[in-house]
């Protein structure tokens, strides 16, 4: 397996932006959110058990599940989140392994909102936290997804504090500035990781 780079961050940090950037650059970018999707398609194991134990309403007319339906959910009754993570945290982390034992880039990213709070922060080598202020991220997810701000509160209360994420980081990328200074932070953030990659244990 190649040299993992876990990047994650809060709701609203912009993650894919950066990620983005290094696709870009040709690195294999495995994004846990989309394993996420993958685990709970129709005909798989998970989406029938999501539906029995919340009931056929979770479920779109066309049989798929209903993901805002569910986000509202679960961020609003915390059993519910509870079952759901425990049903869905392990069949993720078995499509993210596979995805990462398949990827043959200099290095390979990670890409989870929960890296740092589920065992998929073993997998990396080395940690990249992508920040902006708490207003920042309530701004751009009401923005972005079209939820109100007491439900994305509601979110960044569920994630891990700010404080606590920042302290996991081997390096924090600041997001809250222009795209042109993004840029040149991820561009430099790869030259360090392609060289940290092509050295033995990453060292």
């Amino acid at each position: 397996m190649t040299f993992i780079v876990g990047i994650t961050g809060g709701i609203g940090s912009g993650k894919s932006a950066v990620t983005i950037l290094l696709e870009k650059q040709g690195i294999t970018v495995v994004d846990a959110d989309v394993a996420a999707r993958v685990i709970v398609e129709q005909g798989k194991p998970a989406l029938q058990a999501i539906a029995q134990h919340f009931g056929e309403e979770i479920l779109l007319p066309d049989g798929a599940l209903d993901r805002a339906e569910l986000r509202k959910l679960i961020f609003s009754d915390d059993s519910a989140r509870l079952w759901l993570e425990q049903l869905t945290h392990p069949l993720i982390g078995e499509e993210i392994f596979a995805q990462l034992q398949a990827s043959n880039s200099p290095y390979t990213v990670l890409s989870s909102p929960l890296l740092l709070e589920t065992q998929q922060k073993k997998l990396a080598d080395y940690i990249v936290v992508v920040d902006v202020p708490e207003d920042t991220q309530i701004e751009r997810t009401v923005a972005r997804d079209n939820n109100d701000e007491a439900q994305v509160k509601r979110i960044i209360a569920a994630q891990m504090s700010r404080r606590d994420r920042l302290a996991l980081a081997d390096i924090v990328m600041d997001n809250s500035k222009s795209l042109a200074n993004l840029e040149q932070e991820v561009s430099q953030l790869h030259e360090k990781l392609l060289l940290m990659s092509a050295t033995p244990a990453g060292n």
